[in-house]
């Protein structure tokens, strides 16, 4: 009978990691929520503004979208969502009621995300203090508030995750590729869109017009390896000039936010990507 005790011990640990794996690591997930810059979309720009509770306005040639309340408000947030809502979001571009979320949100990159990573991320969430500011609605063009028409936008031009990591590649690219790709969602910026909204995937960090610069190495192989980690760490260049007022929001919440490894993964991947042409004047 004693001889059984090690053995109970032994799978009740088993039990409790396995619990715990499932429900997610908030910790860690707060983490991710920096690598993914959620703060800077969910937050509303003025002075104490309750972080993620949303209200954040993002304009572009469709409208001006919010970013909505994500903190676990069983009204204004979103408290009563499960898990399942929450992973289907983010990885499939649906709200819990079935309808599309606009690509503004960017599952595209989103959906990329490992189930893991996903339920930290979750975990984190539920852990908010819950507020009660209610999300706003987005303000569009007539056309694109038929949201059924997302069906045809993401036949087109969204496929479905995760991450897989490329073979050819080593540890630190591939980390580097899924921290870009994935939780940074770079390419939502740094990639120019064609008259529906979407990335050119040939062109893939190529920078876009007066809104993101070049990350491949064509603009890159002018920095230093000192002088590019710098820059996103402190938000200083070289010659001691800042970064556009976006740029220094990311620097600001994220980049300067990533564990050292984390960060050398993605320059050496950005380093790693094939020189393509500066936007067009």
């Amino acid at each position: 009978m004693f001889r059984q005790g090690p053995a109970l011990a032994g799978l009740f640990f088993l039990v409790f990691s396995v619990a715990c794996v499932a429900q997610g690591e908030a910790k860690r997930g707060e983490y991710l929520a920096k690598a993914g810059g959620c703060l800077g979309c969910h937050t509303e720009e003025r002075e104490k503004a309750v972080p993620y509770a949303g209200g954040r306005a993002l304009k572009t040639p469709f409208g001006t979208f919010y970013g909505p309340n994500l903190t676990p408000h069983p009204q204004a947030g979103i408290g009563r969502w499960t898990e399942a809502d929450f992973v289907r979001a983010m990885r499939e571009g649906r709200r819990p009621d079935g309808a599309h979320y606009y690509p503004a949100f960017p599952y595209p990159s989103f959906t990329l995300i490992t189930d893991s990573d996903l339920r930290d991320l979750w975990a984190y969430l539920r852990s908010l203090a819950p507020s009660d500011r209610k999300s706003e609605l987005h303000e569009l063009g007539f056309l694109y508030r038929w949201r059924f028409l997302l069906t045809f936008w993401k036949w087109l031009f969204f496929d479905r995750g995760p991450f897989v990591s490329d073979p050819a590649q080593n540890a630190q690219l591939n980390r580097g590729r899924y921290l870009t790709m994935a939780l940074g969602h770079c390419g939502e910026c740094h990639t120019p869109r064609n008259f529906l909204g979407a990335p050119k995937r040939s062109e893939f960090l190529a920078g876009a017009k007066d809104v993101a610069p070049n990350l491949t190495p064509t603009r890159l192989k002018k920095w230093g390896e000192g002088d590019l980690r710098n820059f996103l760490t402190t938000g200083l260049t070289a010659d001691g000039d800042v970064p556009a007022k976006e740029m220094g929001e990311v620097i600001t919440n994220t980049t300067s936010q990533l564990a050292p490894e984390d960060l050398s993964a993605m320059i050496a991947f950005l380093r790693s990507l094939r020189p393509l042409p500066e936007p067009a004047k």
